[in-house]
């Protein structure tokens, strides 16, 4: 096999580096990056290391399913407070051969120790954030395996080689992955296990300084030769239980042992002659669509791009839907609607009449239905005409912070995804999935694949999601500008940082009501996008992150 620094600088084509990092540095976003085309396959991620592995695979013969899941394994080494067999994943999948979309919730639920009650018993008004006690079933590893098993080309022990190599063999960080790990160096220094996996002589790496995982490596060797079970109630498990016994976690063996992942049936709505997909609940990927219905009867063109009318429009039609997340969405089992309702074409339209063109709403209300009853994301393209959208995630940087010695890799703290709110169907409690913030995007056009993206970054991701597709289908912009293209990010309230803000625009908001946030530090997410041509794909990557597209 070649080596991996051998495989990038072959004549591939590649997308130039970014020169810095925006979101921190500057609020300027242009990249210079140019839009990867290549004519048999693809890939999009947020590292280097990860797409040259995932690009190997498609040069080798393997498809997009096993490229994804090894982009993902190394991922867990190179991004490691973003993701991980510690962390749940979602998959929206393009299968050639069934000439179909379809959707995996490779999810977990919590814990069967939880308890709402014994939490308000003990004067608790949120639910744990950190710690033992915010991790839910780690889901990722049976998403993984299930994606493999159903539609790969290779065996799961095979995917994860390059990935155990890395880590074994060590890798230089790169600059903003190394920022972002040095910025969350008092979460690991809460727990033993994750200070001595993720710190450097007791420091975060720097940017280009080495970092060996040999824990991780052995716990994806152990997985390799003996299968997922190691995790779901084999030895792996065993120990990741009596760590979290230690410290008071909920998870029990059995917990691990009855993770299943869902293959459930994507929602979509219209738009502009396109229909849109995301995964049902527990994730938000609903608000997206929403959001779409509402904006389908405004002439955004017409108001200009990034114009103060323009963003006005959308960041209220995102803070309808976001009312309506927060008051619906939860583990479909406990909801009290069905999602479907919300997409609902005179809901929609009802809840597009309540945007006032001139002045920002504070919180609006969610809306009655008719009837009441941090991440990594990367995009795969194949010769067989086969296209993966997929997400990972431990949720928070390090996610719970809690590291089982040995183990080499992060507990997630979706737990925190719950909420204590006595009514709400997303209430903590036993053997419940919480409410998801990750969410995989794909498009079709005349039932055929066309899109394959998805924007990292929690709440960031569906008002990301359609900001890009709005660029390329109302504004016209190539893959890579659309990607690149300045964004805003609303928080809560009237609340809202816009990147590259001219003056004029930013008064204009201002008399609206709008309160803007300066966009130095805020995360306006990390766009990876994959797209069909009528021959061959394209391909782009955010400059906002160290990744790059990459084809053949």
């Amino acid at each position: 096999m070649r080596t991996l620094s051998a495989l990038l600088v072959l004549a591939f084509a590649v997308a130039p580096a970014s020169p810095a990092r925006a979101q921190v540095t500057s609020p300027a976003t242009k990249s210079g990056r140019s839009t990867v085309y290549a004519p048999r396959g693809v890939v999009a991620t947020s590292q280097p290391l990860a797409t040259g592995v995932a690009l190997k695979i498609l040069q080798d013969g393997g498809n997009a399913f096993d490229a994804a899941v090894a982009a993902a394994a190394v991922l867990n080494v190179t991004e490691p407070y973003m993701t991980g067999i510690g962390g749940d994943m979602f998959a929206l999948a393009w299968s050639a051969k069934e000439g179909r979309l379809v959707g995996l919730d490779g999810s977990g639920k919590s814990g069967s120790k939880t308890s709402y009650e014994a939490l308000a018993a003990a004067g608790e008004k949120s639910v744990p954030y950190r710690g033992a006690r915010s991790i839910t079933v780690p889901g990722a590893l049976s998403g993984w395996n299930a994606l493999i098993e159903r539609y790969g080309s290779m065996k799961l022990g095979e995917v994860l080689q390059p990935a155990i190599r890395i880590a074994e063999e060590g890798y230089p960080v790169t600059p903003i992955i190394a920022q972002d790990w040095q910025h969350n160096e008092n979460v690991l220094r809460g727990n033993a296990g994750a200070a001595s996996t993720f710190l450097v002589g007791g420091h975060a790496p720097k940017a280009s300084e080495w970092f060996r995982n040999p824990d991780l490596a052995r716990t994806f060797r152990r997985i390799a030769a003996g299968g997922p079970g190691v995790l779901y109630g084999g030895d792996l498990g065993k120990e990741i239980i009596a760590g979290l016994d230690s410290l008071g976690g909920y998870l029990t063996l059995d917990d691990l042992k009855n993770q299943k992942v869902r293959w459930v049936d994507p929602m979509s709505v219209d738009y502009r002659g396109y229909t849109v997909w995301e995964l049902p609940p527990a994730g938000q990927g609903v608000a997206a669509l929403e959001m779409l219905g509402v904006l389908r009867g405004f002439d955004l063109k017409s108001m200009g791009h990034n114009s103060a009318r323009y963003l006005h429009t959308l960041i209220e039609a995102k803070k309808l839907a976001y009312a309506d997340l927060d008051e619906y969405i939860a583990d479909p089992e406990y909801m009290k609607i069905k999602a479907q309702q919300l997409l609902d074409p005179e809901y929609v339209r009802n809840r597009a009449a309540l945007i006032d063109p001139n002045h920002a709403a504070s919180r609006p209300d969610p809306g009655k239905v008719a009837t009441q009853s941090e991440t990594i994301y990367l995009s795969v393209g194949d010769q067989y005409g086969n296209m993966v959208s997929f997400i990972c995630s431990v949720y928070e940087y390090f996610g719970s912070g809690v590291v089982v010695p040995g183990t080499g890799f992060v507990l997630q703290n979706r737990g925190a995804g719950f909420n204590m709110r006595p009514d709400s169907p997303d209430r903590i409690g036993p053997n419940k999935r919480p409410f998801h913030t990750i969410i995989p995007a794909f498009v079709t056009r005349s039932g055929k694949p066309w899109l394959s993206f998805g924007v990292m970054g929690g709440s960031m991701q569906p008002q990301g999601q359609v900001q890009v597709l709005l660029n390329l289908i109302d504004f016209g912009m190539d893959l890579q500008e659309a990607i690149d293209a300045p964004r805003f990010r609303h928080f809560s309230g009237t609340t809202v940082a816009i990147e590259n803000l001219p003056d004029s625009v930013a008064q204009a908001l201002e008399a609206m009501g709008h309160t803007l946030r300066s966009p130095l530090g805020v995360a306006f997410g990390g766009a990876q996008a994959v797209m069909k041509l009528a021959r061959g794909y394209a391909a782009g990557s955010d400059p906002r992150k160290d990744g790059m597209a990459a084809g053949y």
